[in-house]
């Protein structure tokens, strides 16, 4: 009888445990994104306590209990002051599998940094209702996720403004689920629409901001959906900074290790480094933004004379917001030119599409990016009847990126066939009126291309149509200068050299 009971016990035991995997393995919460493809359930781990309020980064979970407390003598050495909280691990509206599937992969990745750059940080857990819409009380926001990430309409208003005040955000795919790679890329769109989330070129700076990450180490898992070495990430770019970053690839199993050769992730190495390269362009480019807020403001058509007014007309291109690298640069060059030169301007600078048949008004377009980007044949067609017609294209890669110069020589290409870049000599007119230029001053990241020499040759391309200039092209930034705040990472022309460019460059294409 004994032995009948205990079998009907061990069968009623395993019908449980059984239930209980498969449940496990499931995942199944209210539109979680767990039946749809591409989804990888969170690992099964051993259970441990959720990670305190707030960890160090030099901590790490410990499974036993520390020793006893002793009283602190008046002789004992002091605890050291608290490291700057900086980052929050965003828990989720699901349980801790979701968000907290490798409860050491923010821990250990500082611990990293410190090791590394001797540079310390902690970090806290909250939920997103807890996180402080002032970016100077939590100033980078990390959530890692499998299931589906969603914000209401609020909190959504709260993200963006906590981006748009300097703050910064970092998605990770975990184990490189798609339902949240999807969900992410969704609530982005959402929160900044005007700049939609797009891949981050080789060239950017995230990849060469601590290691240099021309290519990186996949598992063999993510071969089945994307076959070359090259970083996969995405974001949201406002005014030269990346404020979201999305990683399609999983990280978090690289910063606290899970050996899967199928999962979708970098390998541990790549991952590692990405992370840090992650963390130190987040850092500094936090430090840049509090250094440099407010050093400009829109400027107002209303407050200035429009009489023989300058017209220029921002391109747009694209669907992805790319075209409008910063808010606020080309009004302040205007401003200057208008105080320079006593050449009343027409502040309002309008933002049309190479297609609008508007565009025969506006005798100056300006045209820049960072990324790579395209036009349509239309709009190849549009622009190629604009030059021909008299018109002038003033064009920037701004922050002197490499992915929108190659873009740019190649679209040109395709409006004037056979019509070469001619380099401006030094002693050109350009560089003569108003301000006489020789040579301009460059931002640190510049000088390094150029054997740390602290001033270059201005570098400017053109190219004409029936002897007519009809494109004016710097593959040195500018924009960032004109607005007073070119970031550590961008080549470009420092402030006030920028503008005397910038205002001859509009003095040229008026007289031309």
């Amino acid at each position: 009888m004994l032995t009948k009971w205990v079998k009907v016990r061990a069968c009623f035991i395993f019908v449980v445990t059984a239930l209980a995997l498969t449940v496990e393995s499931a995942h199944i919460f209210q539109g979680d994104g767990s039946d749809e493809a591409g989804f990888v359930p969170p690992p099964p781990r051993k259970e441990i306590p959720p990670p305190p309020a707030s960890v160090t980064g030099g901590e790490t979970f410990i499974p036993y209990p520390p020793p006893p407390a002793a009283p602190m003598s008046r002789s004992e050495k002091k605890n050291p002051p608290k490291p700057p909280t900086m980052f929050v691990k965003m828990m989720s509206q699901y349980d801790e599998r979701d968000w907290n599937a490798r409860p050491n992969d923010l821990n250990n990745l500082l611990k990293s940094l410190k090791s590394i750059a001797d540079v310390d940080y902690e970090f806290e857990v909250k939920s997103f209702a807890d996180v402080d819409a002032d970016p100077d009380n939590n100033p980078i926001l990390y959530r890692s996720g499998h299931y589906h990430w969603s914000l209401d309409a609020t909190e959504k208003a709260k993200l963006r403004e906590f981006l748009l005040k300097g703050g910064t955000i970092v998605l990770n795919a975990g184990m490189g689920s798609k339902p949240f790679y999807d969900s992410a890329v969704k609530v982005l769109n959402e929160v900044f629409p005007e700049a939609p989330v797009q891949r981050l070129s080789p060239d950017h700076p995230i990849f060469h901001s601590y290691y240099e990450l021309d290519k990186v180490g996949y598992r063999p898992g993510v071969r089945t959906v994307h076959k070359g070495n090259d970083a996969w990430l995405e974001g949201v770019t406002i005014d030269c900074r990346t404020v979201a970053i999305i990683s399609r690839f999983g990280m978090e199993v690289g910063w606290d290790p899970l050996e899967d050769d199928n999962i979708i992730a970098y390998t541990p190495e790549s991952a590692q480094q990405l992370g840090m390269n992650i963390m130190t362009y987040a850092t500094a480019m936090r430090t840049w933004m509090v250094e440099n807020v407010k050093k400009t403001k829109f400027e107002d058509a209303k407050q200035v004379s429009t009489a023989g007014s300058m017209n220029i007309a921002q391109v747009m291109y694209g669907e992805d917001g790319g075209w409008k690298t910063r808010h606020v640069g080309l009004s302040v060059l205007l401003s200057q030119y208008n105080q320079r030169t006593g050449a009343p301007v027409k502040f309002t600078t309008k933002e049309m599409r190479l297609t609008d048949p508007a565009l025969l008004d506006s005798p100056i377009i300006y045209l820049t990016g960072h990324e790579t980007f395209s036009l349509t044949a239309a709009e190849v067609t549009a622009l190629r009847n604009y030059l021909n017609s008299g018109g002038l294209l003033i064009a920037e890669a701004c922050c002197g990126r490499k992915a929108f110069d190659v873009a740019f020589r190649k679209v040109m290409a395709e409006v004037l066939p056979g019509t070469p870049f001619n380099t401006l000599r030094q002693g050109h007119s350009l560089f003569k009126v108003p301000n006489d230029i020789t040579t301009l001053q460059i931002t640190p990241a510049l000088q390094k291309a150029h054997n740390n020499a602290p001033a270059i040759p201005p570098n400017i391309l053109t190219m004409e149509t029936d002897g007519n200039t009809a494109v004016i092209y710097s593959p040195v930034g500018m924009a960032g200068a004109w607005e007073l705040s070119p970031n550590k990472y961008c080549g470009s022309y420092l402030e006030d050299d920028a503008i005397k460019l910038g205002v001859n460059i509009l003095i040229y294409g008026a007289t031309r």
